[in-house]
């Protein structure tokens, strides 16, 4: 196994700064404070594209390095910087890289599953070129589709989550479907993970290859994390899609660990509903948050 291994890594992160938080950067111009849009007035560049890049650069920034002492990780969701084009992406990899130099562990939310030769492509393009510490990804192509991620996570350091059992609503539409076994498609999915997580292990018995589970389904989620011993979750869905820090206590191992519950909104535009400066108010909400996690992980 490579020296530096993504669950010990991330483990070691929970422990130190006594917190399961991520926060995602899930940039809306829309939701900008007014402090940042002014500051960047649309007439001073050629396109909207270059106009909302100045004001996230900004907003991102400050975020992430006042966040420092509450987060444990930055989970980028590349849909919104591609959204911008080319300087969109620009933004993206600097974010990327930001993140990183800050000291957090940095999760490229991306969620692609291809064929084989390309997934290598998605693989190096976010992995190797931009370099994330993980990334998401889809299963529905099967294993050839995700093995390039996986590869990197044997032989580089590197973390996959697989989307499992996602937050969003209509979820169920596929993930809860019953397969002849009697068990849903998401149980089966579960038992892929355990497979495909095989001598990844890291020395404190995590593996790198980890699972996206929902914290909109709490019930689902104990489950899993019974079916799924050692394999690091990726919660969404906490605060502005519903789920609460009791929701999530069985989502956590005996130990009090192996899970991270990723908040974007509530965290980023805190300011909208907390009196006082955005940068603060974000402070504050993710502090909130880290403490009420400790705390359903039996151990606040």
């Amino acid at each position: 196994m490579p020296e530096e291994h993504f669950a010990d890594r991330l483990l070691t992160a929970i422990e130190e700064k006594r917190s399961h938080v991520i926060v995602g950067l899930d940039p809306d111009y829309d939701l900008l404070p007014a402090e940042i849009t002014t500051r960047y007035p649309r007439a001073g560049y050629e396109t909207d594209a270059e106009m909302k890049v100045a004001c996230f650069r900004e907003f991102l920034t400050a975020l992430l390095d006042g966040l420092r002492p509450e987060v444990v990780a930055a989970k980028i969701q590349v849909a919104y910087f591609e959204a911008l084009g080319a300087a969109g992406y620009a933004l993206y990899q600097s974010m990327v890289s930001l993140a990183a130099e800050l000291g957090y562990v940095v999760i490229a939310d991306v969620k692609r599953g291809d064929i084989g030769s390309t997934a290598e492509a998605y693989a190096r393009a976010h992995l190797d070129v931009v370099g994330a510490d993980a990334v998401t990804v889809n299963p529905y192509f099967g294993t050839d589709g995700l093995e390039p991620f996986f590869r990197r996570a044997r032989e580089g350091g590197k973390g996959v989550f697989v989307l499992v059992k996602t937050s969003n609503p209509s979820s169920s539409e596929l993930q809860d479907l019953p397969l002849a076994s009697g068990g849903p498609v998401y149980g089966r999915v579960a038992e892929l993970v355990n497979g495909w997580g095989e001598g990844t292990e890291g020395r404190r018995g995590y593996r790198a290859v980890g699972a996206v589970v929902g914290g909109t389904h709490p019930e689902q989620g104990a489950k899993l994390r019974r079916q799924m011993p050692g394999v690091p979750l990726l919660i969404p869905g906490y605060g502005a899609q519903g789920a609460l820090a009791r929701d999530l206590a069985a989502f956590f191992d005996a130990q009090g660990t192996g899970a991270v519950v990723n908040s974007a909104r509530a965290i980023l535009y805190a300011y909208r509903k907390r009196a006082g400066d955005w940068r603060e108010a974000a402070l504050q909400e993710a502090r909130e948050m880290r403490v009420a996690l400790w705390a359903a992980a039996g151990r606040g």
